[in-house]
């Protein structure tokens, strides 16, 4: 009987969307909406309800030093104190170990540069040094120039296998990278040098335009010269 039972279609029972009258109110909330709403309503409740009882039970006689550092700004907990964290002696120590690890970056991209560009020589053009012969007769001559000829020079580019040609390829595209790298580098390195000096002490001022010698984008700055004792 079980078996017949099933095998009788059923109609589908499916929940009911929102009335014409009233489309205004949106979708009508399905029982799964209802589920997850529900969830949520009752996580809040129960987290409530804990701080609850952590703040009947805590202890009158607790202090800490975040009580009176920090406060509430239009319901935004902001901690006090971060400021005057580190002194001006402390910044400046870190700013000088960041203006190191980049002055070593770049020390090291130049060194690669220069061992790359030491391996890569341009195969279209020839050699520079050049090799005098001397003969007795035209016989002779004759003879030398021969003999050079089947030695033979460097090969040229176009000769080379394709291998040995996407490999160069490659190479001259990693040493143009670097290349771009470092004066990236060197630009980053300027411009915390320029910090650094000046977080120092002494007086300075920014030059106007018409005061600079060698027009600029980057900005000058002037010291006042004081005698050293």
């Amino acid at each position: 009987m079980s078996s017949l039972r099933n095998a009788v279609q059923r109609r589908a029972h499916k929940e009911r969307a929102q009335p014409k009258e009233r489309k205004r109110f949106g979708l009508l909330e399905k029982h799964k909406d209802y589920v997850v709403r529900a969830k949520a309503f009752h996580k809040k409740e129960d987290y409530l309800q804990k701080l609850k009882e952590k703040a009947a039970n805590r202890n009158p006689d607790e202090f800490y030093f975040k009580m009176i550092n920090s406060k509430t700004v239009n319901g935004v907990h902001k901690s006090g104190g971060d400021s005057d964290k580190y002194t001006e002696e402390e910044l400046l120590l870190m700013k000088t170990q960041d203006i190191g690890y980049i002055l070593q970056k770049l020390q090291a991209e130049k060194k690669k540069i220069e061992r790359l560009t030491a391996t890569l020589h341009s195969l279209d053009s020839q050699p520079s040094n050049k090799h005098v012969y001397y003969a007795e007769d035209r016989e002779d001559a004759k003879r030398i120039l021969s003999e050079t000829k089947s030695v033979g020079g460097l090969p040229a580019f176009e000769d080379l296998p394709e291998s040995i040609k996407r490999k160069t390829d490659s190479s001259y595209r990693q040493l143009e990278d670097r290349k771009n790298r470092v004066q990236e580098l060197e630009k980053v390195y300027n411009e915390m040098a320029l910090k650094q000096e000046l977080r120092k002490k002494g007086k300075k001022r920014k030059l106007r335009e018409d005061e600079i010698v060698c027009p600029t984008s980057r900005p000058v700055y002037k010291w006042r010269t004081e005698r050293k004792r």
